[in-house]
């Protein structure tokens, strides 16, 4: 895309466009006192912590809003993966702040990954917001706004090794009503050294699966039609039944029932028997950790969506090192065999690209492109390397590969994932897919869209179905991000 902005260091797969994602939060007048807005930046796992803010908020007396300037309360759940989502924040504080002038009572806070990095410099040097909260911290929230009101600083960054909000049922904002979110574990273990999320979010703690599963049958009730599951490391979920487990583990005994471990295939199994109209997705997964276990249970059961988000970051074994990715380029090489070889070439497989990591060589950029030849993603998140402060790369090695170079290389990746986007939806010409109406085409009002299993995007014409529905879509047509067909029988 020989366009892209040159301050810009993200391409969305959808819009191929340079983009930031933003979800808002939506109007609600069920006749509440007060009044919230949130504004939620990052990735999913921003998108369904909002969801569980609003529905503690909703506990203690505050309806939604859409525009932040009817807000009593105004959040921001913030994400510090690139310093770019970082400085959209502060552009969105000044903006808010600058309204709080002649609305002195309302309060501003900054959520999530941002408040856990920055919390002395938003409140105390600053002087920007009036509460800084961390990702485990939410149930905290009401206390905090309370605080704020009083005049007194509200701050609680606190990382716990418990914390996963099982039994809060949250509020589905901007939803489609079709398709939703389910936090399965909080945290991250594995400490590349470009990330901050393990110090943002904590140590890897795991969700009770049968929590997990009385979501996806109270969404399947309520109309949904396609939940995906999601964590900073899906692949490493693991649960062990204990003592607060111990009426299940008694029922599970009088049955003669064994016991175990239940590891990411065993709870994907457990979702997928919720019915078999319900979709079910993933994300993200690890190349270090995805098994045969995993890919076989995608495989027996047609409701599993044949599609895995699989970073490979890199192309270079050497690169890769320095990452701490924990892996080297034939083992990502294996996994993708292994996907091809038991799901099937169909599969989709996306993937997240860095341009640009320190001390890259032009030699090892070329292996990124080779490996990229070598699988054919169908779409891809890519960056170049934006240094992040407290991360173990910081630390340890030098961001010495200039700021054009890393422009030029990311430009060439992008070229790359245009070329085999439009090769892998030019494979799906003439086929048949089945696809789950989510609603109306940006387009017109008179398409409709919705995805097929791997995760494309399919437009058609409307005629007389709606949203919610599994249509079969015969496509005639394509473009490097979107399918176009018509509805067959």
């Amino acid at each position: 895309m020989s366009n892209i902005i040159q301050d810009i260091d993200i391409v969305d797969r959808n819009s191929q466009e340079a983009m930031e994602t933003v979800k808002t939060s939506k109007e609600e007048n069920t006749g509440k006192a007060k009044k919230l807005y949130i504004e939620s930046y990052g990735c999913q796992m921003n998108f369904a912590d909002s969801e569980i803010v609003t529905s503690i908020m909703k506990e203690n007396g505050y309806d939604t809003t859409s525009d932040f300037e009817n807000a009593d309360v105004v959040f921001l759940n913030t994400c510090s993966i690139r310093e770019k989502a970082e400085q959209t924040v502060r552009n969105r504080l000044n903006h808010f702040n600058a309204v709080k002038k002649s609305k002195p009572n309302m309060t501003i806070g900054v959520l999530g990954c941002m408040a856990e990095r920055l919390k002395d410099k938003l409140l105390e040097e600053e002087k920007i917001v009036d509460v800084v909260v961390g990702p485990d911290a939410y149930r905290d929230l009401p206390k905090l706004v309370e605080s704020a009101e009083d005049g007194l600083k509200a701050v609680n960054t606190f990382l716990s090794r418990e914390e996963t909000y099982a039994d809060i049922s949250p509020v589905r904002l901007n939803s489609n009503g079709v398709t939703a979110f389910i936090s399965i574990m909080r945290g991250c273990d594995n400490m590349c050294s470009f990330c901050v999320v393990p110090f943002t979010r904590g140590r890897e703690r795991s969700r009770d699966p049968h929590s997990i599963v009385q979501e996806a049958q109270d969404l399947f009730n309520q109309g949904y039609r396609e939940v995906t599951l999601l964590g900073q490391n899906v692949d490493s979920y693991k649960w062990s039944p204990n003592e607060n487990n111990k009426a299940w583990l008694e029922k599970k005994e009088k049955k003669g029932e064994k016991v175990e471990v239940i590891n990411f295939a065993n709870l994907l199994e457990m979702v997928a028997k919720v019915s078999p109209d319900l979709r079910v997705r993933f994300s993200t997964s690890h190349p270090k950790d995805i098994t045969d276990e995993v890919l076989y249970t995608m495989k027996k059961y047609e409701n599993i969506c044949k599609y895995i988000h699989l970073p490979a970051q890199s192309g270079n074994t050497r690169v890769l090192e320095l990452m701490n990715r924990t892996y080297t380029r034939e083992w990502y090489i294996n996994r993708v065999d292994a996907i091809r070889s038991i799901l099937g070439r169909e599969c989709g497989i996306s993937s997240d690209m860095i341009a640009g990591f320190c001390s890259e060589t032009e030699e090892e950029h070329q292996d990124t492109l080779s490996l990229m030849d070598y699988v054919k993603y169908d779409f891809s998140y890519m960056f170049f390397y934006s240094e992040r402060p407290g991360t173990l790369a910081a630390k340890k090695y030098a961001d010495d590969i200039p700021l054009e170079t890393k422009k030029r290389r990311l430009q060439e990746i992008i070229a790359k994932q245009q070329e085999h986007s439009l090769e892998r939806n030019q494979l799906d010409l003439g086929k048949v897919h089945k696809v789950l109406i989510e609603g109306t085409s940006k387009r017109s009002e008179e398409q409709l869209q919705g995805r097929n299993t791997a995760n494309k995007v399919v437009i058609f014409p409307k005629g007389n179905h709606k949203k919610g529905e599994y249509v079969n879509v015969l496509v005639n047509d394509c473009t490097a991000a979107t399918l176009f067909g018509e509805v067959v029988a």
